[in-house]
């Protein structure tokens, strides 16, 4: 379930509030590996510095949860904007598809909110309560 923008929460351990901005995609950026390693291009048997495929990818522990885009509410101190990954709240597959998709349609700058089908309608899922005999 998505949280909506605007809403306030507090953090597990109680330490800090933040209020929600929006959903975003966890990027992890491929320039910070540490060399040599595994995704540097191999030419006999020295490494090249040159990095195969894109530089940004979906961040790979953070893609069975939701990332947000957030502002802490600090008392006493200005807002500050970071992301937060609720790694105890797993994703539902027709919404982990939408947060981290691969396929091409993903990358439309109209597709800010997932498809009402992903998106688990809490109601009707009462409605299915068994009824005694």
């Amino acid at each position: 379930m998505l949280l909506p923008p605007g809403s306030e929460h507090t953090s597990a351990g109680g330490q800090h509030s933040y209020r929600i901005l929006g959903p975003c995609c966890r990027l992890f950026d491929r320039e910070e590996l540490p060399w040599p390693c595994c995704r540097l291009a191999w030419r006999s048997k020295e490494p090249s510095w040159r990095r195969i495929g894109r530089r940004f990818v979906p961040d790979l522990a953070a893609r069975r949860c939701p990332s947000y885009a957030v502002e802490l509410l600090l008392p006493g101190a200005r807002p500050t904007r970071t992301v937060i990954t609720l790694f105890p709240v797993r994703l539902q597959p027709g919404l982990q598809e939408w947060w981290y998709s691969k396929l091409p349609a993903s990358l439309d700058p109209a597709n800010v909110s997932p498809p009402l089908a992903a998106v688990p309608n809490p109601a009707g899922s009462q409605s299915h309560k068994k009824t005694g005999a």
